[in-house]
């Protein structure tokens, strides 16, 4: 059968990083069961249990080289998977088959492994935050003073500048990227628990030695990576770690959506664009649109990833007692989906702000069809500071704003309310004046200020800060 008469997942076949889709591979899982198999036995070993250096090094040997065929027969036979490479592994292994998995109950593989690839995965993701959060302070301190209609309710508002507005999405991003650094660091590993989380066939195994099987569990842990372990567990580490890590993912999404949409509502103003390639199609039948479709996706896959903490709370709130096994089958789809989901969001949403296209002339207009409006009250200002009756003033103002709303309105024409103040006779005063009191620059307030404060005196340094927590990441170069 080929690969076109079976359904192919489009996370992994279409979209996905290559790193992000190996750390949920079948490679990476039953290589980190084998990992996990040898550092228990070493352990053991060095804590006082009968396992040779031979039956060590065995195990060592053969990490990698897994035989899936052979594997999938062995379930078919036992229905059960980890039973199934326990044995595949304890052929290549024959003096180390008694000692693989001494004292572990499945959950000791399937559980810490999942915990692995979500860390790792965490990494993988955190440095793609990194690569999102350098180009959008690129973008930001390259606009930082171009002015620009600010909209609230989606209407213009008071001015302010297109890299401004990408501190807004970056500090949403940088909000995820330290989370994702705070589940990195305190992700804990569930460790050798047994089958109900009491560890009492560790305990059995070393006579009754509680401190051997503390350390038993630390050791494991440490040699696996990770500084923290659950204090207690059932069978299974609670399931509201996963939800604590997807809900990061979520967030990450959230914040891809709203910059998305944005550049959505912004395309269809013709102000900034995502890239669009030479010969890109933007529809069968229209051939001159430029439909926003890395933002589309965007949002799309977002959609997906923000409703998918709900379904790890349900989960976890599920479970009875110790564990039941009604949590598997859901996690396998819903964590590496997840993860991948992400993934994609991030690499799209750096390929959308890293080839950004900008219309200065475009937001220039748009800024001139709007600015007389709100300059008008500078405008009343200076000619009452010049000897104008302010009343007066108002009234003409009044009824010229209402009159060139009327022509932008009815008629569709150019906004005329400077031209008409400035040949109204009650602000000759002013009127050599008031082109300069109409400066765009001059409606930004703290704009570009704020951009440069707060890219190299928050973001800078807490990416910097943060860099080492996602150090192992071996993130895929984004290109656009």
């Amino acid at each position: 059968m080929n690969n076109y008469n079976v359904y192919l997942n489009p996370l992994t076949d279409r979209y996905a990083s290559k790193e992000m889709s190996y750390n949920w591979s079948p490679q990476k899982k039953h290589s980190t069961w084998r990992k996990l198999w040898l550092e228990l036995a070493r352990a053991e070993k060095d804590l006082g249990l009968d396992i040779t250096e031979e039956q060590v090094n065995e195990i060592a040997a053969h990490l990698e080289d897994i035989d899936f065929p052979a594997a999938e027969k062995k379930e078919a036979e036992l229905r059960h998977d980890v039973m199934s490479h326990i044995h595949v592994l304890g052929e290549l292994c024959p003096s180390a088959k008694g000692i693989i998995h001494l004292g572990a109950t499945s959950c000791y593989v399937t559980d810490n492994s999942e915990l692995i690839q979500m860390r790792d995965g965490l990494k993988l993701i955190g440095g793609k935050l990194i690569q999102v959060l350098n180009l959008f302070a690129e973008a930001a301190l390259k606009y930082k003073d171009m002015p620009t209609l600010g909209f609230t309710h989606y209407q213009p508002a008071q001015l302010t500048t297109v890299g401004k507005r990408f501190t807004l999405h970056m500090q949403d991003f940088l909000m995820d990227l330290e989370r994702v650094c705070y589940e990195i660091e305190n992700l804990p590993f569930r460790s050798v628990k047994g089958t109900t989380g009491t560890q009492a066939s560790f305990l059995a195994l070393f006579k009754g030695d509680h401190e051997k099987v503390k350390e038993l569990e630390r050791r494991v842990a440490k040699a696996m990576g990770f500084s923290k372990v659950i204090p207690v567990s059932g069978q299974t580490y609670t399931r509201k770690v996963d939800y604590h890590v997807l809900a990061v993912l979520a967030g990450i999404a959230q914040s891809a959506y709203k910059f998305a949409g944005d550049i959505r509502l912004l395309a269809n103003l013709k102000e900034i664009e995502e890239p669009f390639e030479s010969k890109q199609v933007g529809s069968s039948a229209m051939a001159y649109k430029r439909n926003p479709m890395r933002s589309e996706r965007i949002c799309s896959l977002a959609r997906y990833l923000i409703s998918l903490p709900e379904n790890s709370a349900n989960t976890h709130a599920t479970q009875w007692f110790e564990r039941t096994l009604d949590d598997s089958a859901n996690r396998r789809v819903v964590l590496p989906q997840a993860f991948l989901t992400a993934d994609i969001i991030l690499s799209t949403t750096a390929n959308v702000i890293k080839g950004i296209q900008v219309w200065p002339n475009v937001i220039a207009k748009h800024v001139a069809a709007e600015l007389p409006f709100m300059a008008t009250e500078n405008i009343l200002m200076a000619a009452v500071q010049a000897g104008g009756d302010r009343q007066e003033l108002h009234e003409a103002i009044r009824v010229h704003s209402m009159e060139a709303g009327k022509r932008v309105k009815a008629e569709g024409l150019d906004n005329d309310l400077i031209c008409r103040i400035k040949a109204d006779p009650v602000f000759k005063s002013v009127a050599k004046d008031i082109d300069s009191l109409i400066d765009p620059k001059a409606f930004v307030g703290r704009a570009p200020e704020q951009t440069v404060d707060f890219v190299e005196e928050i973001a800078k340094p807490t990416i910097e800060a943060l860099k080492v927590v996602t150090a192992e990441s071996k993130a895929e170069e984004l290109k656009v």
